[in-house]
């Protein structure tokens, strides 16, 4: 039953959210907490190891908490939900409308989801900075301000525009998650 729960779930998820796994993290979080999976601070955790590891932030997010929760083949079960309703969308826009981008109403309909979906990312850019950084859970309210993460958050923020101002360019987001890792384990193990 907990392998039907999570597919339709995670199904649910992907069928449901345009504007890829940033825009996702606001439908996961409510569904993983309504369903008890994860504690808030456990989503936190599982959010941070997803980005910082190779493959698309939802399909890792649904692979640990269905491993999570039902093991290896309730990570299949979760991945499978997530990415089966994509695949079936770009499946069938690919075999009836190989140029559905000249058609208006694609055009309106995209057009009127960007917005939203810079909303999603920007507020949960938003939600995860207010709790780990400053403490500020949404569900229970604990003001806790992290002043090694704050430090750590500065330091990125410093390094990321001495680089871009003295190369011209972005640093890679790998050496920013390498860097800030290494900062982490010194500063906490202080």
């Amino acid at each position: 039953m907990i392998l039907l729960e999570l597919f339709f779930t995670f199904f649910k998820i992907g069928a449901l959210t345009f504007g890829g796994g940033y825009a996702m993290i606001p439908f996961v979080r409510e569904q993983v907490l309504a369903h008890g999976w994860l504690t808030e601070e456990e989503l936190l955790n599982m959010i941070a190891v997803s980005e910082s590891t190779p493959g698309p932030i939802a399909v890792n997010m649904a692979t640990f908490v269905g491993s999570n929760e039902a093991g290896i083949l309730g990570s299949v079960c979760a991945t499978l939900g997530v990415v089966l309703p994509s695949f079936i969308i770009i499946l069938i826009i690919s075999a009836l409308l190989k140029n559905f981008l000249k058609y208006n109403g694609v055009k309106a309909f995209l057009s009127g989801v960007r917005p939203c979906v810079v909303a999603l990312i920007l507020g949960t850019a938003i939600t995860l900075f207010l709790s780990i950084l400053l403490g500020i859970g949404s569900r229970d309210f604990r003001f806790n301000i992290d002043i090694l993460g704050i430090i750590i958050f500065a330091i990125i923020v410093t390094i990321s525009l001495i680089y871009k101002k003295i190369k011209g360019k972005k640093p890679s987001p790998i050496l920013m998650i390498a860097i800030s890792a290494c900062l982490g384990m010194i500063f906490y193990s202080l």
